[in-house]
């Protein structure tokens, strides 16, 4: 009787970075948890996380690292944060166990202030010029260097301004935005932070509710929303969470910005 022939061999299970355009959505009902386990499972090593090391800033970077704990987590360090925000990236860094990448823009915060003056008082033009040298040129550099095709970033909508129309998933340059907590409330954040011990800034106990660089963030009052603090009126946004069209993109780095 003639042997059957060998069954050929299984094909390889998908890999799970992605090497075309990341244009999958999640489930429509996906929990925080949910989305990041669908951004790990999707992009594998090409997923990475930015943190400002502000106010609440523990509770993402602890569900996410729960579920992919050596995910590269980005700080974009201008040389001018609060010295309570290096020395809480550092607590946070050993308590979770972070795998910590500091981004540091081309520019030294002397040299910025010798050849192109105080930005950040210039109006919303010299902020926004400002925030390309020391925020978005250095992330975008590392975000090229690590390779990412998908990014999480701890926005929500209840931040009001700019974020009240958050998607759970937006496009930004190319690359997959995923904001686990889009649909989070103030006090969603404040219950996981109890339930997990998770320590907020030290500043938030003097009236910062969003804490960026010294000379744009202040304290706000009872009746302010959470992001009224931050860029002496200018702005809403740093930059790093703000889609762009490719134009805009070629007329920043035509103005070598």
């Amino acid at each position: 009787m003639a042997a059957r022939p060998a069954k050929p061999p299984a094909a390889p299970p998908p890999a799970t970075t992605q090497t075309g355009p990341a244009t999958a959505t999640p489930p429509t009902d996906a929990s925080a948890p949910d989305l990041v386990r669908w951004a790990a499972d999707r992009f594998g090593d090409a997923l990475v996380m930015s943190s400002s090391f502000g106010a609440q800033s523990a509770v993402l970077l602890h569900l996410v690292t729960r579920i992919t704990p050596d995910i590269p987590v980005i700080l974009a360090d201008t040389g001018y944060l609060f010295p309570e925000t290096y020395r809480f990236a550092d607590d946070l860094r050993q308590r979770l166990g972070l795998n910590l990448v500091v981004t540091a823009p081309a520019m030294t915060p002397a040299r910025l202030e010798a050849t192109h003056g105080r930005l950040w008082t210039q109006g919303a033009e010299g902020l926004s010029r400002y925030h390309q040298i020391m925020k978005v040129a250095p992330l975008n550099q590392e975000l090229e260097r690590l390779g990412a095709r998908a990014w999480i970033a701890g926005l929500r909508r209840s931040q009001g301004g700019s974020r009240s129309g958050l998607q759970p998933t937006e496009t930004q340059d190319g690359r997959l935005k995923v904001h686990p907590l889009w649909n989070w409330s103030r006090a969603d954040v404040g219950k996981y932070m109890a339930e997990h011990e998770l320590p907020y800034h030290p500043l938030v106990e003097r009236g910062y509710a969003s804490i960026g660089d010294t000379h744009s963030t202040r304290p706000i009052s009872a009746d302010e929303g959470e992001r009224e603090g931050r860029f002496n009126g200018f702005a809403e946004e740093c930059g790093l969470h703000v889609p762009r069209t490719s134009g805009e993109n070629d007329s920043l780095e035509s103005a070598g910005i």
